[in-house]
């Protein structure tokens, strides 16, 4: 079990959106749904594209470079399970967002 590392604040992700952030080492794609943070790996498992950068539709984000879809509350890829990403558990802390690695 890992511990939780500060990675970014309420205010700097929008509901809707995503950011790249890095915590202990690891590239992490950080999401905001509904006020709701959620936390998977920032590399794309088809070429690489970085996950924190690609458009949020609801708890789906697309990947930049190719379309390639996963959920951001389960790292689960829309169509490839062997494609999957790691996700991370995630909390706030007053202003504060976490994640553990």
């Amino acid at each position: 079990m890992g511990s939780f590392v500060k990675v970014a604040t309420v205010d700097e992700i929008k509901d809707g959106s995503g950011k790249a952030v890095e915590a202990n080492g690891q590239k992490i794609a950080l999401f905001n749904v509904g006020g709701k943070f959620h936390a998977i790996e920032n590399t794309c498992k088809h070429m690489g594209g970085p996950l924190g950068e690609g458009s949020l539709d609801g708890n789906k984000v697309s990947c930049p470079w190719h379309g390639w879809q996963y959920d951001v509350t389960s790292g689960k890829n829309e169509t490839d399970d062997s494609m999957d990403v790691k996700s991370f558990p995630t909390k706030v802390e007053g202003n504060d967002v976490m994640v553990e690695v």
